[in-house]
């Protein structure tokens, strides 16, 4: 995971001016050839039988590079392509095609493996090769690319704009800080195998709730956008993000612990909703790569250091003084935000500014 994420991190400042002064089509799909050409080469790996880490660790640093450019690019591209009165729409029916993805992936990574790793890295390159081509099936955005000349200001232009929009500044930290401190991903394993005693198809729906409530979440907002009000849901979403985690680190029961699982990635669903939209129709156009490729890495930050956060105090003061501990620090993150950021709390429409 850190290998993936740290190109992202490296290269936040050239990430986010690529997105902004070209073609942001062409970025997404050179990025996917670029992945697909990554299964290709643990194919190649696999076939000769070099299974030493070190070209693994390589062709992972790469593929998070690849990553690393499509992500600016797809993101501000979304917005360029959706009228700002359908946004919303368009960002729960994406959001819910994610979710799914990341249920089915696994799973069908997992049973392709089960017939051999070369089918596997193959059918992957296969795909990617078609997604690539794909991408020129979307229509050529309206994209306002910036043409001022490449300075150190413009390389730091996206982190001065979020400095500068209070609201949009809110609205990425808050998801940070609440992510970093109430992540338990990392120890599903933990919970199934020592306090729920359950075997790796328990440990399987563990894992999946969240996506299931994410995407029951993401179906309805696709049909029942938020109205009014949308800061102050936003935040107390997060705190019931919080107050689910808190009972899933509590609970011995299995039905509770899945239950409490889907309704953290419902809640976490409802923040994710809110945030992409403000970020994306808050940004002008000429900073939207930059503003993007800067979220891009305090989510993954938050993902990665959560989960090393979790397990480190999982290991000093035990797993569920852990989880729990990490539930009340989002409720309180959020009741924080709420009066560090009274502008984001203020928040009525997403999609303007009044």
């Amino acid at each position: 995971g850190i290998v993936q994420f740290l190109p992202s991190l490296l290269l936040v400042l050239v990430t986010g001016v690529v997105a902004d002064r070209f073609g942001r089509r062409l970025i997404m799909a050179l990025s996917t050839v670029i992945e697909a050409g990554c299964a290709l080469v643990l194919l190649y790996l696999t076939l000769r039988g070099l299974v030493s880490p070190l070209p693994i660790f390589v062709v992972l640093a790469l593929f998070g590079m690849a990553r690393a450019f499509f992500g600016p690019a797809s993101s501000s591209l979304f917005a360029n392509l959706v009228p700002p009165e359908d946004f919303g729409n368009a960002i729960a029916w994406n959001s819910s095609a994610w979710q799914t993805a990341t249920i089915i992936g696994p799973v069908a990574g997992g049973l392709l493996y089960g017939v051999s790793a070369e089918i596997a890295y193959a059918v992957a390159a296969l795909l990617m090769l078609i997604a690539a081509l794909l991408i020129f099936t979307i229509p050529k955005p309206a994209q306002q690319s910036a043409t001022d000349k490449p300075t150190m200001e413009t390389l730091f232009a996206g982190f001065r704009y979020i400095w500068s929009e209070k609201i949009v500044l809110g609205a990425i930290s808050l998801d940070l800080f609440a992510v970093l401190l109430s992540g338990a991903s990392a120890l599903l394993p933990v919970y199934a195998r020592d306090i729920l005693q359950l075997g790796p198809w328990g440990l399987g729906l563990l894992r999946s709730a969240p996506g299931v409530g994410a995407i029951c979440v993401a179906v309805w907002l696709a049909g029942h956008p938020l109205r009014d009000n949308a800061g102050k849901i936003m935040l107390g979403f997060v705190a019931a993000f919080g107050a689910f985690t808190v009972l899933f680190g509590l609970s011995t029961v299995t039905w509770l612990s899945i239950a409490a699982l889907a309704f953290l990635g419902a809640t976490d669903m409802f923040s994710v909703y809110i945030r992409e939209t403000l970020i994306q129709l808050w940004t002008p156009d000429e900073v939207r790569g930059r503003v993007n490729a800067v979220n891009q890495v305090f989510v993954g930050a938050s993902n990665e250091v959560g989960e090393f956060r979790a397990g480190t105090m999982a290991a000093l003061i035990g797993t569920v003084p852990a989880v729990v501990i990490g539930g009340i620090g989002a409720i309180a993150v959020a009741g924080l935000w709420a009066w560090l950021f009274p502008a984001l709390r203020q928040v009525r429409h997403l999609n303007s500014r009044h």
